[in-house]
This record gives structure tokens, sequence and C-alpha cells, in this order.
């Protein structure tokens, strides 16, 4: 059951800087979320309540993702797995059933069988509670034939299913980005605001700013104007925001004088039926949302917190690797806000004399004696021999275990068990899946090369890659570099 409770100032009959809302989350765990809008007054306080009732949440699953190939070879974006046991999908379905949100429609259209498989076997509701998970998949109607052409073509395919009764608003997120949000602040500031559409904005700095879209506001929030990834001052200098303005919103600008859109946007639901309907644009980020500046009233919602937009090899890397820090930038152990996932009946990790340094091990693996395992994070079922050195690697693990008997039958035809062989080092690499690693092997580079292939392997952004189910034989040495 849900509690709002209201917290009242003695004189001014609004809330002093919050309201808080207590509920049970998804695992029965009642905690309390404090949305921090100002200010909050009691209609507010109203509305957000039977808001977030009212809302639809549409979770884009992206396109080809050919930035993160060849880790997107056989799954789509969203099915990339995070983080040893996670996939980058769990983490904007945590943010909604964390904030309270239990509608939600995923689109899917490239490689998503293992992307299905997951949602299928990890987001069941209660029958009566109503909640969902859904999948929407590009198909042939009576209406047309085509694929999704873009994330707005996605959601325009599907608008019958945001038509129906019952939903006010709809909140659109992205599938592939990694970040901890409670979106009934965001509801919050719309409704404070009485937007049409509001925009979720990290602030960043100008050194950051190039790799973004950025906003330009009035003093009440209201985004005037956007420009796409600005290359120079005298472009950031159009899209400027005084420090002072974020500092005035209880975010320390810290230097910060740009906003950044990070693709998190909330509708009114008549609004984005109407956008959709009277525009063939095919995307959200470069054409909706600059249209709907000009058209209708559009407020940012500031956010603070960690935020990691995984599109490329590189940031995919950097994110894993991060979350192995003594003090990493994004927690995954947060309980107000835990990050939900596929249970797995696994045992727990064994570990043969091993030492192992500022890692994340996940459940069901084998780790031999003499192995030294530094700042990595190493999947679900991994079996890794003895005497091997792994560092700032992510190493995704196996879906399945591999009998002993199938093992010693692949060795004797000189095929290596999934796992890693005795003695290999490995460095600064991702391997996918079910790899076949073998004895005496060697994954490192010698020089700073950002680029280039040692079949199977592939290096993209300066990381090694192994793709799903390669196969390394005793002795293989990285010549690359």
């Amino acid at each position: 059951m849900a509690i709002w409770r209201e917290i009242l100032s003695s004189d001014a009959g609004q809330f002093v800087g919050s309201a808080v809302y207590s509920r049970s989350n998804a695992l029965g765990i009642e905690s309390d979320i404090v949305l921090r809008s100002l200010p909050f007054n009691h209609r507010d306080a109203h509305q957000v309540r039977i808001g977030m009732s009212n809302i639809m949440t549409v979770i884009l699953g992206g396109g080809k993702g050919t930035r993160l190939f060849p880790l997107t070879q056989f799954r789509s974006k969203p099915a990339v797995p995070l983080a040893g046991k996670y996939r980058l999908i769990d983490i904007p379905i945590s943010n909604c059933l964390n904030s309270g949100l239990n509608r939600i429609y995923l689109l899917t259209q490239f490689n998503s069988v293992s992307l299905h498989r997951h949602i299928r076997q990890t987001y069941r509701f209660d029958r009566f509670d109503g909640g969902f998970v859904e999948i929407l998949a590009a198909q042939q109607t009576m209406e047309g034939e085509a694929w999704y052409q873009g994330t707005a073509d996605a959601v325009r395919k599907n608008l019958r299913y945001l038509q129906q009764k019952g939903i006010e608003y709809v909140l659109i997120l992205s599938g592939d980005q990694l970040y901890r949000m409670d979106y009934r602040d965001m509801l919050a500031t719309h409704i404070r605001d009485g937007a049409d559409a509001t925009i979720a904005a990290l602030p960043v700095t100008r050194k950051q700013a190039s790799a973004f879209g950025l906003m330009r506001l009035d003093d009440s929030g209201r985004v005037l104007g956007f420009l796409e990834k600005p290359q120079t001052d005298e472009e950031m200098d159009l899209v400027r925001t005084e420090p002072s303005w974020i500092d005035a919103r209880g975010i320390p600008s810290k230097g910060r004088d740009c906003l950044a859109s990070m693709g998190i946007y909330l509708f009114r639901r008549d609004v984005l039926v109407d956008l959709l309907e009277k525009t063939d644009y095919h995307d959200f980020g470069k054409e909706i949302f600059p249209m709907s500046i000009r058209t209708h009233k559009v407020h940012v919602h500031l956010f603070d917190g960690y935020w990691e937009d995984i599109g490329t090899i590189r940031s995919f890397y950097d994110c894993n690797i991060d979350l192995t820090r003594p003090n990493p930038p994004f927690t995954l152990e947060d309980p107000t806000g835990p990050i939900f996932t596929h249970a797995r009946s696994l045992p727990p990790t064994r570990c043969d004399g091993a030492m192992i340094r500022q890692s994340l091990i996940a459940d069901g693996c084998v780790i031999g004696e003499g192995t030294v395992i530094e700042n990595s994070v190493i999947g679900l079922r991994c079996r890794i021999g003895k005497n091997v050195t792994i560092r700032n690697t992510f190493i995704m693990g196996a879906d399945s275990y591999q009998l002993d008997e199938d093992r010693a039958s692949d060795e004797a035809a000189g095929l290596p068990g999934i796992g890693i062989g005795d003695g290999t080092v490995i460095e600064g690499a991702i391997l996918d899946k079910d790899c076949r690693i073998g004895r005496n092997v060697t994954v490192k580079l010698t020089s700073k090369e950002s680029s280039g292939s040692c079949d199977p392997v592939t290096i993209e952004d300066g990381v090694i890659v192994v793709p799903k189910e390669a196969v390394l034989p005793n002795n293989w040495k990285l010549n690359h570099g």
C-alpha cells in the first residue's frame, strides 16, 4: 500500500522542500521516496500521486548497435550483459519499478531473441497488480509493413497502446543508459511547471558539452532552444546556462554552465500523440524534441547523479571497470534503488587460493589456485584455471555449465573447454560469453593501438574484444601492436 505524507510548513501552507511517498517496491520492502521539486503545494502533491498511476512507460530498444559491435552481433543493445550478472535493460526497468511504475512497453527490432527471453524469465507480476513489461516488436500491420525507422517512428507505430483509457503521461526512456533516477521527481517538476513535455537535463562542463545536445532556457526553466553537439565557444555561448541558476535549484554547479539532454522525456499523452500524428519525423532527440520546443511548453528536470550513455565499446568498458573501484561512481548495492534481474539458482563462487583485488565476482564461478584478478568483473559461471592473471578486464562468463566429460572430450580433441585455461594472461579486454580460452594464452596490448584485429579478436577504442563463443587455442598470443 502506498501512503502519501505531506510535510507542511507552519506558515506558508507549502511543502518544506519535499514530499514523502512511502511505498512497497517489487520486493515488498517499504521505503520513502523524497520528491525534491520546489515549490510544492497540496494540489501538486495530489496530482503527482494520481499522475503516477496514469503513466505509461516506453523503453526504446535501440537500433543495430553498430558502435557496440561485436557485443551486438547476436543480441540487441539492451540485452548486453552488465556488471557480471545484469543486462543493460535491467537499469531502466529497475528505475521504473523503484519509482512505482509497473506498466512498461519495450520496443524492439534487432537481434531481440535473448532480450525477449530475459524479459519473459525476469519480470513477472502479481495478476492482481496490473503491472507488466511487454515487448512491442516491429511487425507488419494493416497500417504499414515497414520496420521502425527511428525512435519516434517506433512509438508512432504503437500509438494505439498509448491511447488506451487512463493514460495521462508517457515516459520515454532509453534501453542502454546506466543511472539511477526516481521518476516521481521528474513528474513533480512536470506538474509544478505546467509543462507539456519535460526533459531530464544533466549539468556538464564545456569540455564535456561537445558530445551532447545542449539546451537554452529562460529563468523559469522553459527550454527555448536546442543545439546538437556544439564544437566552438561561440556555439556554446548560445546555449549557456548561468551557474547561479543551477545553484539556486539545489544542484551545485561546480563550474558547469551547460545543460545536456539525457534522452529521458516525459510527455502529456495527448501532446505526444499530436506531435507524432502531425509529422513523419523519425527521431526523438534530433527532430521531435526540437520541434516540441517551438510548438509546446517544454521544461527541464535537473539531475545530478551518475549517468552514462553506453553507446561505444570504450564507454561500455569504462562503465564496467569503474564499478570495481573502491568508491565507484555508481553503486550496485543501494538498498533504496535495487537493480532487479533474472533470479538464478547458482552456487556461491569458489576461490581455491586465488588473490582477488578490487573486483566484482558473480555467482557460480570456480577460480583456481594461484590466480590473480585485479580491477575486473567476472561474470556468471566463469571457470578460471590455475595461475591465471586477469587485470582491467570484463569476462561475461557462460550461459551454462560444461559437464566434465564434455570438457575432457573437447580437450582430447584439441579444443579448449569453456572458460580460461591455466597460465593465461588477460589485460584490458572484454570477453563475451562462452569463450574458450586455452592454456598459456596472452590477450594483452603491447602498444597504444586503438583499433585493429587479430582473428577472432578485435580492438575497438583501445579495448580488446573477444567475441561470443570465440576459441583461442593453447599458447595463442595477440600479435597486434
